[in-house]
């Protein structure tokens, strides 16, 4: 399955840029910074506001955002096929992400229903930017380089995750030394992220190369979408030709439900729950991705030597443990030696995952199922935070609760994971060539 013309050393890197460039704002907005200043600050500072509430905005606004990319995900990588225009699309949701985080430093205390706005969209376009980086995967990588290459993304995302976080440290630090506030030096984070996002993501759309060929005949976008919406349905009617496609999005559903709730509210937890200050929880959010990159690269050599499914059979029994320990850890130590085992799975089960879904797409169709992948994933991003939410805001902020329902989604996700027989789902793709 992989590239009609091999990719080189110089353009797999400029495709791994993108998830350098778009780290950051996973790691500021949606998991270390954000979104304890969006519950704390934005949310807080409206009194009308019951406990438990903030969280509860915040996860709803999120799950707009994923919900929506639920609809639109498998007919925008349809017509990114029909079209071959992957690239122009991304340059699209790349442009209008790094402009949303930017204004996101708008909303002050109590601007809640504003901030909560330009989250969604931001999340919207950078979760929709995520479908189509990733949808180059197999047209970069031979087959039995999958693992390792989307490994390679992965870690050079963290690697962004920890200077980003580190320059948010330095500037925490001298806000704070300067009696400043958060709602002071947040919103230079935020600008801080942007520039970050645009600048790094420029190699990709330099050096990456759109090999798919347009299936078309140059007809309009109208035509575009109509053809698009037919692959998709001529796909969702043949899935019993990739059964184990499909049974690995049902899978990858479940137990990304406990991902996505983890990358979104771990920051929460660990500020509410735990008792730690901004300064520690960056700190400790730093060394997770150094975590995060170690275990992505590992585990993506062990995958391409194993397989994929006992791989991600291992990084579930892994989330297991790591939020066992969470929540039995009785103080901040406790947590630092969660968020490792954490940092170790997530890194591991995001590439391995990735990987998979990339051995399992047909030649020619990367971006329409890479859009399913997407749809699973927001899916699972619509269900997870969401019912860790309503715990939280039902049980008046008891985070300890809302932690159980999380682990919940890894264990049924590894008992789904048994029925995907990973041999015959990379026939069945070989055979739909």
């Amino acid at each position: 399955m992989g590239a009609a013309s091999p990719a080189g050393r110089g353009e797999i890197l400029a495709w791994a840029c993108y998830d350098l460039a778009n780290s950051g704002y996973a790691t500021v907005v949606l998991t270390a910074v954000y979104n304890a200043y969006f519950v704390s600050v934005v949310a807080g500072g409206d009194p009308a506001l019951a406990p438990g509430a903030g969280t509860l905005v915040w996860t709803l606004a999120l799950a707009a955002a994923n919900g929506l990319v639920l609809l639109t995900a498998p007919v925008i990588g349809a017509v990114a096929d029909h079209r071959a225009a992957k690239k122009p699309l991304l340059l699209a949701t790349t442009v209008g992400c790094v402009a949303a985080t930017a204004a996101l430093g708008l909303a002050g205390p109590g601007e809640w229903r504003f901030a909560a706005v330009l989250l969604a969209l931001s999340a919207y376009l950078f979760a929709s930017g995520e479908n189509l980086v990733a949808a180059f995967l197999p047209e970069i990588a031979r087959d039995d380089q999958l693992g390792r290459i989307s490994a390679y993304g992965w870690a050079l995302g963290y690697a962004g995750g920890v200077l980003i976080l580190l320059l948010a440290l330095a500037v925490i630090a001298r806000a704070q030394a300067a009696g400043l506030g958060p709602e002071t030096y947040v919103p230079w984070i935020l600008l801080g992220v942007a520039a970050v996002f645009a600048l790094a993501a420029s190699p990709t759309f330099l050096f990456l190369r759109e090999r798919a060929r347009p299936a078309g005949d140059g007809a309009g976008l109208a035509a575009a979408v109509a053809a698009g919406l037919g692959r998709l349905a001529e796909t969702l009617r043949r899935a019993r030709h990739h059964r184990d496609l499909f049974r690995f999005l049902v899978t990858l559903t479940v137990y990304h439900a406990g991902i996505q709730t983890v990358i979104v509210l771990a920051a929460v937890y660990a500020q509410e729950a735990m008792g730690m200050g901004q300064r520690e929880l960056l700190v400790l959010i730093l060394v997770v991705n150094v975590t995060a990159a170690l275990g992505a690269l590992a585990f993506g050599h062990l995958q391409d030597r194993i397989g994929s499914v006992p791989t991600l059979a291992a990084t579930l029994l892994l989330w297991i443990l790591a939020l066992a320990v969470a929540w039995a850890a009785g103080g901040r130590a406790g947590m630092w030696v969660a968020g490792n085992l954490i940092g170790l799975a997530m890194g591991a089960s995001q590439s391995a995952g990735r990987a998979l879904v990339a051995a399992f797409t047909p030649a020619g169709r990367a971006a329409e199922f890479f859009g399913l992948w997407g749809l699973a994933v927001k899916l699972a991003a619509v269900l997870g935070p969401p019912s860790y939410g309503l715990v939280a805001y039902l049980t008046g902020g008891d985070h300890r609760r809302a932690l159980l329902t999380t682990a919940a989604y890894f264990v049924a996700g590894l008992v789904l994971l048994a029925t995907v027989d990973e041999r015959r789902g990379r026939a069945a793709a070989r055979a739909a060539r």
